[in-house]
């Protein structure tokens, strides 16, 4: 049996970059996160106690993406760090971070870089 929590394009302003500027102005980011673990006790139990609670990943999230970085491989690497940390039941973690105003040439909705890992 398998279960997943998706955190589904979470949008949150942060200053990660290798130019000055994105340090500086930053810009909107956009993650994607699908973790797998056992979460059936808690179909049957109806206790947070038995689940991953999204609003702590949430919360991770939240405050990695405030560390302002050079590479999103970095921000995404202590994301998941952390969550592999807190979450020993964690079976496999992805995220995908994009940066939805890179400063490149031509028109686009963004530049994303996705990393997994499984704990198994």
């Amino acid at each position: 049996m398998s279960s997943k929590i998706l955190l589904e394009n979470l949008k949150i302003y942060a200053y990660h970059g290798v130019l000055p500027e994105e340090t500086l102005t930053g810009t909107y980011y956009l993650l994607n996160v699908e973790l797998h673990a056992d979460l059936w006790k808690a179909s049957e139990s109806d206790d947070l106690l038995d689940t991953i609670n999204y609003a702590e990943i949430n919360s991770i999230i939240h405050e990695e993406m405030m560390v302002p970085s050079k590479l999103l491989e970095h921000v995404i690497g202590r994301i998941i760090g952390r969550l592999e940390r807190k979450y020993q039941q964690l079976t496999y973690v992805r995220v995908k971070l994009t940066k939805t105003n890179p400063p490149m040439q031509g028109e686009m909705d963004g530049v994303s870089v996705e990393m997994e890992k499984s704990f198994i």
